[in-house]
């Protein structure tokens, strides 16, 4: 997948998410303008959504998937999690069960998926939340090690 449709893809996610009617009324754009911001014809092609845009709809979001989509591009992981600031650790011991649980979770969500061959958008979706929340795991995990390393 190229970047311009990686972008695209998440661009998409963001107005899906927020709504349509609702982005346009967040930014001010058109229907036929945001829809252009993740269209993938060819003449649509180069056309991306303005940084300020994004940052109003992300506002609005529960996720900045496309600022997500940027920092994943270049290899940087972030984390995003609104109720966890100033969270508390548990520990590692907690860390590795979670991790096992969200693994387990991912596994079943996979399973389901692949019973009939594709893996659709829906079951797409669904898998890249559970690694996301393994992502967060590890985190959280490397926090704890490094706490306990000093």
């Amino acid at each position: 997948m190229s970047v311009e449709t990686y972008l695209k893809k998440h661009t998409e996610a963001l107005v899906k998410e927020v709504g349509v009617e609702a982005a346009c009324a967040l930014t001010g754009k058109s229907k036929a303008t945001i829809g252009r911001y993740y269209s993938d014809q060819d003449e649509h092609g180069d056309r991306f959504m303005p940084i300020d845009v994004v940052a109003q709809l992300e506002a609005a979001a529960t996720f900045p998937h496309v600022t997500s989509a940027l920092a994943d591009l270049r290899g940087i992981t972030l984390a995003y999690d609104p109720d966890r600031r100033n969270a508390t650790s548990t520990g590692v011991n907690h860390d590795v069960v979670a991790l096992a649980q969200r693994f387990a979770q991912l596994m079943s969500e996979y399973n389901l998926a692949i019973g009939d061959g594709k893996i659709s958008a829906n079951e797409a979706k669904r898998m890249l939340r559970e690694t996301l929340a393994i992502q967060q795991v590890l985190l959280d995990m490397k926090l704890n090690l490094e706490d306990e390393a000093v």
